[in-house]
């Protein structure tokens, strides 16, 4: 673990004992508060969720994001970049007129990032549209036998495809913060074995099929996370009964319609909440070198 980050923790998580026994100096750097930088698309921006974020109103930001949650929960100062519909290209260049480059909140005195990205890039939220089936079978078109039609996945192409441009992403994160740990939070449950038609108007494969993508891209992440030195955070296990097929005041992930203010498929306040714990829990769990 970075030095500036294992002592920050070793404060936040002692009982008074650093303050009696450490060298002065050591004990006033720990004092000073992690310097977190949060990177990301609408999974980390939480999108419609209130409070909105006035700094970013064109990212549709939230102040409830899991992002605010951790840096309550880890006593961390936070600068939080991410943007709804952020696309890894978002990360080098402006993604709205006045919105910089999330790269540029990175600097050497970075502690801690967490990044989510991917989603948009593979099209993968953009074909959970294409698999709505109002009607019952056989009304409809089923999504899961469409893009698998000849024995080639492809959106699981399209993920594995864009597997080396999320190395390079983690590359650039350890290049401009070199003394920070960086943590790669993945996308969560969004919806459970069999689906729920036509509470979710989703059919059971296609059901099954999204959430497969969504694992895949999962897969990929936590892969590409531990071949570069990073941390990857699972939000699925903590959604589990969660999903958009729960009773509404259940949900993590709202579904085609809201029934919580948040948007369709994104996080609501209680599932922004437990990722943002999940990704506490993973900070402190780091091991201490």
């Amino acid at each position: 673990m970075k030095t500036v980050l294992r002592l920050a923790l070793a404060t936040a998580l002692s009982t008074g004992a650093l303050a009696t026994t450490a060298p002065v100096t050591a004990a006033a750097t720990a004092a000073e508060p992690l310097r977190y930088v949060a990177l990301g698309d609408s999974y980390a921006a939480a999108p419609l969720v209130p409070p909105a974020d006035p700094t970013g109103p064109a990212c549709l930001r939230s102040l409830a994001g899991y992002p605010r949650i951790a840096a309550e929960a880890l006593g961390a100062k936070l600068t939080d970049v991410s943007c709804s519909s952020a696309t890894t290209r978002h990360l080098s260049a402006p993604q709205h007129p006045g919105t910089a480059p999330q790269y540029d909140a990175l600097t050497p005195a970075t502690d801690i990032v967490s990044v989510t990205i991917g989603g948009n890039d593979t099209g993968l939220f953009g074909e959970a549209l294409g698999c709505v089936n109002v009607l019952p079978q056989p009304y409809g078109t089923s999504c899961a036998q469409e893009n698998t039609a000849g024995g080639t996945d492809r959106v699981r192409a399209r993920i594995d495809a864009w597997a080396p441009v999320f190395a390079t992403v983690l590359d650039e994160i350890a290049r401009r913060a070199p003394n920070a740990e960086v943590f790669v939070v993945g996308y969560g449950n969004y919806i459970r074995t069999g689906g729920c038609h036509p509470v979710q108007p989703f059919w059971k494969q296609d059901a099954d099929y999204l959430q497969g993508a969504v694992n895949h891209l999962g897969t990929v992440l936590k892969q590409t996370a531990e071949e570069h030195g990073a941390t990857f955070v699972d939000t699925y296990t903590p959604g589990i009964g969660h999903d958009i097929c729960a009773a509404p005041a259940d949900r993590y992930i709202e579904g085609l319609v809201p029934t919580r203010t948040a948007a369709p498929l994104h996080p609501n306040a209680a599932g922004s909440r437990a990722i943002g714990e999940a990704l506490a829990t993973a900070v402190r769990a780091t091991p201490a070198g």
